[in-house]
């Protein structure tokens, strides 16, 4: 009786471990090898603000504005399974950045920025590079007289950027803005500022 009662119960649990099997080749894994459980995304958009400093020079002119500057940023990044991030972002600031020689006085209020992003992460770190095109305000004093032109030109730069908890995210950048020249009355001549800035940034992502 015990043998029969052993064998039953052999027969039973191979019926159950067939079962199983079949089931997991009819149905399949939910997961990929391109969807990872618990893989950090990139995906979607986002909005933040950041602050750094500014430095640079004046065309046709010996000042070399710099100071701070700090703004807010939004951008939307796309990644579909990959490593790969490629995405889109604009900025606009406001900047302390100005400089005295002589006579002359320059400095640069306010600029921003519209550039596209391309990076490859390391699941929650993105390193990154960016261009696009800049435009700002470049404003001349001299003997009482001011003159402001806004102008536009190009920004190149990269980063990285690292997720620290859900939903958000901090970075660090370098841009070079070039602001494109225009002919300024109150120096007879033609004026543009070139600069750097490095600053650091936080990010919400939706």
């Amino acid at each position: 009786m015990g043998r029969l009662v052993a064998r039953a119960l052999a027969l039973i649990v191979a019926g159950w471990t067939t079962s199983a099997a079949s089931a997991d080749l009819s149905y399949g894994s939910p997961y990929t090898v391109n969807q990872p459980l618990n893989a950090y995304s990139w995906a979607g958009p986002y909005l933040g603000g950041n602050i750094g400093y500014g430095w640079g020079s004046v065309d046709n002119n010996p000042t070399k504005p710099s100071g701070f500057a700090g703004g807010v940023q939004a951008g939307y990044n796309f990644q579909n399974g990959t490593p790969w991030v490629f995405g889109i972002e604009g900025d606009i600031q406001a900047s302390a950045a100005d400089d005295r020689f002589a006579p002359w006085k320059f400095s640069n209020p306010w600029f921003g920025t519209v550039r596209g992003r391309a990076g490859y992460a390391v699941n929650n770190v993105l390193f990154y590079a960016t261009g696009g095109i800049a435009f700002g305000e470049l404003r001349g004093e001299t003997f009482g007289l001011s003159e402001s032109h806004t102008n536009v030109g190009f920004a190149v730069g990269a980063g990285a950027e690292m997720g620290f908890a859900p939903n958000w995210s901090a970075k660090v950048e370098y841009l070079y803005v070039d602001l494109a020249s225009s002919h300024f009355g109150i120096t007879g001549t033609s004026n543009g500022y070139g600069f750097s800035l490095v600053r650091a940034g936080i990010n919400y992502h939706f």
